[in-house]
């Protein structure tokens, strides 16, 4: 049976070094049915919550639960996991069931600095923790000055960092539920 991967871009923008990133963590994972999640969702609002979960946020939260794992690229914004994302988490987290409960969820980086989105994963483990997914522990992928990073043809460029980024995929893919 063919795996089903999520992908999650913390980033809206098409040239995003994220969405580069998640498109290396998929080769990387082989043989899958690969969806990225649409990100672009109302802010959380307890009103509009009340007229009921928007749609697309109940789209989401399907991906998650019928995927059989998930990767997130965060990006890096002032210090933190972008607003995007957080968004989303916040959003899921009002929809029925428990979507990340012992999922699977590898979370990768890159950002322009040079800690390659450090605190941005560190603040993403911490949203997660509630939804009590199965987060792998590394290896750790952080990609800084990610601007430089890739190849013409989208490709990490550095040799131990696609080392590191093949690992975490392949650890997240053994970790499916059979």
């Amino acid at each position: 049976m063919t795996p089903t991967l999520l992908g999650l871009c913390g980033s809206l923008r098409a040239a995003s070094t994220n969405r580069l990133l998640l498109q290396e963590a998929v080769r990387a994972f082989g043989d899958c049915t690969f969806t990225e999640a649409n990100l672009r969702l109302p802010l959380y609002d307890g009103d509009l919550e009340e007229q009921g979960i928007p749609s697309e946020v109940q789209a989401l939260a399907d991906q998650i639960t019928a995927a059989d794992a998930v990767v997130i690229a965060t990006p890096e914004y002032n210090k933190n996991l972008s607003g995007v994302l957080k968004n989303a988490l916040d959003w899921v987290s009002r929809t029925k069931g428990s979507p990340w409960r012992d999922k699977p969820v590898a979370i990768l980086s890159a950002a322009a600095g040079r800690a390659g989105g450090e605190r941005s994963q560190f603040s993403l483990r911490h949203c997660l923790i509630p939804f009590r997914p199965h987060l792998l522990p590394g290896p750790e992928v952080f990609i800084a000055n990610s601007g430089a990073a890739f190849d013409d043809q989208g490709h990490l460029k550095d040799e131990r960092a696609q080392k590191g980024l093949t690992e975490l995929m392949q650890l997240l893919r053994s970790q499916i539920a059979r």
